[in-house]
């Protein structure tokens, strides 16, 4: 078979992939992009609703929410781990359409990594409760905005091979993340809490290995969609940037007090 043969029998895999067709969410686009615009209109009204009100505490409510979405994360790295490694996928490119029945393991796993998206709207609109408007930056909206919608994408037509690995990373970063949110609302647990300082060094580095791994599937492909790589590697670019910009103005506030 010709390369452009190949190709052509893999975009007529893409545009019928049927593996995911009934899943929550995924049939139309029109749920995640309107709840999309519920979060976003949450964020503007919420922040003119609290104006003139006291904060909200929300202690117990923050510890059952981090230490849940804690347990999600580690359900979500171990099933990935254990399902990419029962289907024999490879680190360094894997396609769409090598293991079988294997990668529906992989793709509904992948399916609550996008839902946990929609869950994770709930840290914006906890901090738009408890009046803590110096965290809602362009960011923090940015991110979890684009995220939700990047993935259902993703499941409705890469929802497997190559796709695995960022979420593998994310959710390591997520355990220690939402761990670190869960413990914090609890004074006692204050001063064990040493690993704050490196959350944000732990996802620059999730970034650039997720950078790595893509590019690495432009020069050894696999038949992983181009196009996909380009735009996961761009986006991931833009995370980089924005990051790497908020950890500098975190260490020059540090400098200053």
């Amino acid at each position: 078979m010709s390369p452009r043969d190949e190709q052509s029998v893999l975009l007529t895999r893409l545009s019928q992939n049927t593996r995911v067709r009934g899943w929550l969410l995924l049939d139309s686009y029109t749920p995640t992009f309107l709840l999309t615009i519920t979060y976003l209109l949450t964020i503007y009204l919420g922040t003119k609703y609290m104006r003139n009100r006291p904060p909200y505490s929300l202690k117990h409510v923050l510890l059952l929410y981090n230490f849940s979405l804690t347990m999600l994360s580690l359900y979500m790295l171990v099933e990935l781990i254990s399902s990419v490694w029962s289907a024999g996928y490879r680190l360094q490119c894997q396609g769409l359409h090598e293991a079988g029945e294997a990668d529906i393991r992989v793709a509904k796993v992948l399916w609550w990594y996008y839902f946990s998206k929609l869950i994770e709207f709930l840290d914006t609109i906890f901090i738009v409760l408890r009046k803590k408007n110096n965290q809602i930056s362009f960011l923090h909206v940015y991110h979890h905005a684009s995220m939700f919608n990047i993935w259902w994408c993703v499941l409705n037509w890469i929802p497997c091979g190559q796709s695995f690995f960022g979420p593998t990373l994310n959710s390591f970063i997520h355990i220690l993340m939402y761990s670190y949110y869960g413990l914090s609302t609890i004074p006692s647990m204050h001063k064990y809490l040493w690993w704050k300082r490196y959350l944000t060094q732990a996802q620059l580095v999730q970034f650039l290995l997720t950078i790595t791994h893509t590019v690495s599937a432009w020069v050894v492909p696999c038949g992983f969609p181009l196009g996909c790589l380009k735009f996961q590697t761009f986006y991931m670019c833009t995370l980089v940037a924005l990051f790497v910009n908020f950890y500098m103005q975190v260490l020059l506030r540090t400098s200053t007090n």
